[in-house]
Formats: C-alpha cells, structure tokens, sequence
C-alpha cells in the first residue's frame, strides 16, 4: 500500500510538473531574427531621404528604433562569433578575418541555453563564427529545412534568416536578383549623394545607389515574405522581431573599418502587444541607449526568461534582466582578410577614439577582395592624382596616426582628426584611458600574434590561455603602448628586444618599427634588431625584419621573410608576406620564393596569393594567369 502511495504521487508530481513546463513554455514569446548584410543605418526610419524601405519603416512604427546600435568589428565572421557567444572577438580568439579559435566550455553559444530551456532554434544561411559550431547550438544549423516550422507543436522558437542579397559583393552588380525594382524605386546615380566619408564622382555614386537599390530590394521582399509567414501560421502576435545588419555598408572606409560607418547598424525590434509588459517605452519611440550587437543574445535570454550566463560581456537590453545603458560602445580592427593590423576604438555621446597600435601600416592597404569595387578603384585613382584632400586624403596615407580623436556631434564621418589639438587633450586623455581599461578587463588577445596566440592555446582554448597565469597581459600591453611616444622610449624598446616573452618582443620591434629612421640613432636597436631575425618565434623574427626594413635595412631582414614564405604555418607565411609587400623595389630579390607561393594550390593560400600577387605587380613582374588580371 505504501509503494503503491508514493508511486501515485510521483506520478501526479510527474503529470504536474509536465503540464506546468508545458504552460510555460507557451508562455514565452518566440523571436525572429531578419538579419541582413552589409548595410548601416540608411533607412527611410533612420531619417536617410534617399532610402526607400517602406515595410522597414512600417515596421520601426509599430517597434522599437534604436539609434545608437553598433556591431562590435566591421565585418562579419567578428561580429557573428560576438553575436552567437555574447563575448568580444578579441576575447575569445576570433578577432582576425577567418580564422580558426578553440571555443572553450565556458564561452558556448547562447542557442544552447534556450535550447536547454525547450526553445527550438534554427539558423537559416549563415554561421561564419570563427570557430567550430557545437552540434547542439542548433536544432538545424544551416540549408532550407532551417525554419521554425518544423517545431513540435505548441514549442516556442528563435528562428534567424539572413539576406544575403545586400553583401558588399552584391554592389558589383554583377549579381541576378529575382526581385525586380520598379523605375520609382530605383536609385539614379545622378541623383544620389554619396556620404561625406566619399568623394563625389560619378563611380562612387553609381556604387551607392546600386548599394541603396539592394536595400530595397530586401525590404520589397525579405522583410514582407518573413512577416507574412508569422501572420499565416498564426503565431504573429506570439513572435518578438529582431531586424539587424551584422555591420556597416560594404564600401571602404566603412565595411572592414571601425568608423562608424563600418560599426553603426540600424537596429528594429518589435514586441507584439501580448508581451508589451517587455516593452520599455511605447511602440514607435526612438530608444537613444547604446547598443552593442554582442548584447543580442544575452536581450534573447533575458526576453525568454533564461538566466543569462556571468560569463557573457553582452547586456541585455530589453526582458526582465535590462541593464542600465552604458557609457561607451567599444570596437574592433584586426586581420581583415590578407592584412594585418590592430585599432581598437571607443566611442562616447559625443567623442570617439581610436588607438591604432601598427601606425606604420596604411588606414587602407591594398585589400584585393574589397579592391573590385569601382569606388575602391576610384580612391586609387584620386590618389595617384593627388586629387584628394582632408579626410579623404588621410584615409588613403601610407601611414596613420598613433591616435584619432573625433567629436561625433559635430563631425559625424569622423573627418577631422582632433588629437593633436590642445584643446581637446583633457578629452583625448579621457578616451586614451577607458580603452586602456577595456582592454585590460575584456582580456584583450589581439595583443598576442595571431600564430603565436594559436600556438600557446594548443591543447586548450584562446580563451582560457588569455585568462591563466601565462598570459603577461600587463607587460605585453605596457610595451604595444610606447608605440607613439617619440624617440625618448627608444632604449627602452631596445631593453624590450631581449625581454623573456615573445609577445614583449614583438611589440618591442613594433615600436622601432614605428620611430624608422629615428631608430637608428640608437647603434645597438640595429644590432639587437639583427639577432632578433633568429628569434625563435617567427611571429618576431616578421616585426624585426619589418622594424630594420623602416630604419633603412631592408635587404637584412629580406632573406629571413624570404624563408619564412615557406614556413608551415599558413598565419606566418601571411604575416611574412606583408611586410615583403610593404618593401616596395627592395622585395625584388624574393621574387622566386614569391612565384613559388602562386603555384600551391590549396585554398589556405588565397589570403598569402593576393598580397603576393599585388607585390609581383608593384615590381611589374608577370606570373602565371595574371593576363587574365589586367
């Protein structure tokens, strides 16, 4: 009698808690995201009178429009992994352009905490995290099946689609759509102004109204085709709709680049009027509080009723775990594609910052991919005119500054430099610490090399690497900042050559990099230089090559680069490169180990062929399929 008891009532306890988990799933909303490529705020709501998106508009009327919504990088495989893990790039190891980083057990991507909690996710088109996915992040990861409604009944979903249609390569042109624009919904180039981050040409105009032409395009069909679907399922009015860019507009100056042209994305939610206890002012307010991307999926969590993970660096911005808005939005630039570099960037109400830690490297190197379009070409052409002036002719220096100070409010393209302005140096050291800080706190691992990073990660993550007893943080960011600081650092940055971490010594022979010819005043940097090419880290050996190369040496570091074309390791060969590509006439004597690199024929060596391929060009030496080219 007594089994018999308490065998009823673990099975009325058992009917119970079923049922009360089947209630609460049915409580809580669905959510869709409409994520699109490449595009910043140039919507009819954001106040863009050349944009044409009426159901975009319509639906900023009903939702919520956030005007100060920024990815996290200017371009996508960074601002996706900061998206599915709710963490910096930078933090992680996915700060460089497709790589490849260990993801670690702690940073897991947020689908798997909503799917813990009976969510089912779908991810339709795109991953492109820089790291592999988890086989439970998805219910269906990728491909046509990807939708939401192939639920079970009744379970609650979070669904993202994403429109490909308005990505940079798109802007070519030579790309069919089955959506056709009418003549009124076409942009004449005549007729259009490019942003004032542009010159004015014919080419660049023509480039952005085919760039306003796809946003159209999308609102006429991506944005009503996923609407009506949530109407004819029934399920409209249980359905919370994210819409977001993953950065800014696939031009130069914006897309791979941490101006807010490259990092403010429009930013729509609507939380239908069943959950309007979600909403934190009235349907159509314009909400003014910063948004980064990489808090969306915490907002997710916090929307569904899930507790969001310590570990996560995103804030929830809407649900019952809301945050209070922050100060600053912060940004970052690393490897984009086949070049190296570092900026990070912070931005307040009325100021932005940028540190850029490899000054000796252009704003603007030759990006091969990016190169196609017709405005790339055209800032190629003014500038060998000499036609350019002002922001424009900064933008395409073979150097950049140490520092760039802009105010926001007043100059919005971020055009001026006001760094080296006495006025604005209380502000200019303000900024300079906040990112110092942020750095400090996000545990920065841009400051490591990228081969160098992946080999002290080997056998565990980037993550946990950067956050042990290994990682010199301090020391290793104290030397990346002497860069800058004039030829008065110069013994201490040779003191640094020799110091006991190679991450020191990179960043060391970075900033003798930097000071050049003013280096060479100082006999024994050139010495310590030299010994520094047999380095046991390659990722020194490049900086000290590249450091010599820019005191006025370049024929002594060349034979080391030369080698390093064939070393093992696809991110060293790159990295070496590089710096062969930034010798000008002086590389011609590693033009055999460069055509050596034309000829392999695995596809990790796309990145390493294009910058070789523009070096053999910059000597006007012909290689194979390189006719085609011209």
């Amino acid at each position: 009698m007594k089994n018999c008891y308490w065998g009823i009532s673990f099975y009325c306890l058992a009917i119970i808690c079923t049922t009360a988990s089947e209630l609460y799933a049915k409580q809580r909303p669905n959510i869709l995201w409409i994520t699109c490529e490449d595009i910043s705020p140039n919507l009819g709501c954001y106040g863009d009178t050349q944009a044409i998106t009426p159901n975009l508009d319509r639906l900023a009327e009903r939702g919520l429009l956030y005007s100060h919504a920024y990815a996290p990088a200017g371009v996508c495989a960074i601002t996706r992994s900061a998206i599915i893990s709710g963490m910096y790039s930078s933090s992680i190891g996915t700060q460089h352009m497709r790589s490849t980083a260990t993801l670690s057990k702690v940073t897991q991507p947020f689908t798997i905490y909503l799917r813990r909690a009976g969510y089912f996710c779908t991810n339709q088109s795109k991953q492109d995290y820089n790291f592999k996915t988890p086989d439970d992040a998805w219910d269906i990861g990728k491909g046509s099946k990807a939708h939401w409604k192939h639920r079970k009944p009744g379970q609650p979903f979070f669904a993202v689609f994403n429109h490909v249609d308005t990505h940079e390569s798109r802007i070519r042109g030579n790309t069919r759509h089955k959506i056709k624009l009418t003549k009124s919904e076409q942009h004449d180039p005549a007729r259009i102004k490019p942003p004032a981050y542009l010159p004015d040409t014919p080419l660049i105009r023509k480039d952005w109204a085919r760039y306003l032409d796809l946003i159209t395009m999308m609102d006429k069909s991506e944005i009503p085709a996923r609407l009506n679907e949530l109407e004819q399922a029934g399920v409209a009015e249980d359905t919370i709709i994210f819409f977001f860019s993953d950065h800014g507009a696939g031009l130069p100056r914006a897309k791979q680049f941490v101006y807010d042209a490259g990092m403010q994305v429009p930013l729509l939610v609507y939380i239908p009027p069943k959950w309007k206890h979600l909403l934190p002012a009235k349907p159509g307010s314009t909400i003014d509080r910063f948004v980064n991307l990489l808090d969306c999926g915490p907002t997710v969590l916090s929307l569904a009723g899930i507790n969001i993970p310590d570990h996560m660096q995103g804030k929830a911005f809407l649900g019952e775990q809301i945050t209070p808005a922050p100060e600053y939005i912060f940004g970052i630039r690393d490897r984009m594609d086949e070049r190296y570099d570092m900026t990070r960037t912070v931005r307040s109400n009325r100021f932005k910052y940028h540190r850029n830690y490899m000054p000796y490297i252009p704003h603007f190197p030759w990006l091969t991919y990016m190169e196609l379009l017709d405005t790339s070409k055209e800032l190629r052409r003014l500038d060998a005119e000499k036609k350019l002036t002002g922001g424009h002719a900064f933008f395409m220096a073979k150097t950049k500054p140490v520092e760039e100070l802009y105010d926001i409010q007043a100059d919005p393209d971020e055009l001026h430099n006001l760094a080296d302005q006495p006025r604005y140096q209380k502000e200019l050291q303000q900024m300079r610490q906040v990112d110092i800080a942020w750095v400090k706190r996000t545990v920065d691992t841009g400051l490591i090399p990228e081969q160098m990073l992946r080999d002290r990660a080997r056998g565990s993550s980037e993550y946990e690497y950067a956050r042990s007893d290994k990682y010199q943080l301090e020391r290793i960011l104290e030397t990346a900042l002497l860069t800058g600081k004039g030829p008065g650092v110069l013994e201490e940055l040779t003191n640094r050559l020799q110091d006991n971490d190679a991450a020191v010594r990179f960043w060391a022979a970075s900033g003798l990099a930097n000071l050049g010819p003013e280096a060479e005043a100082d006999e024994s940097a050139t010495i310590f230089l030299i010994e520094r090419l047999a380095d046991p880290y390659p990722d020194v050996q490049i900086m000290a090559a590249h450091a010599l190369a820019r005191i006025g040496h370049p024929e002594i570091g060349l034979p080391t680069l030369s080698q390093l074309l064939s070393h093992q390791q696809w991110a060293v060969r790159l990295a070496a490169a590089n710096v062969i590509d930034y010798l000008g006439e002086a590389a011609r004597p590693a033009v055999p180990e460069m055509l050596k690199v034309l000829k392999r024929t695995d596809k990790a060596e796309r990145n390493i062929q294009w910058v070789v391929a523009h070096t053999l060009r910059q000597l006007n030496v012909e290689f194979p399929g390189e006719e085609g080219n011209k």
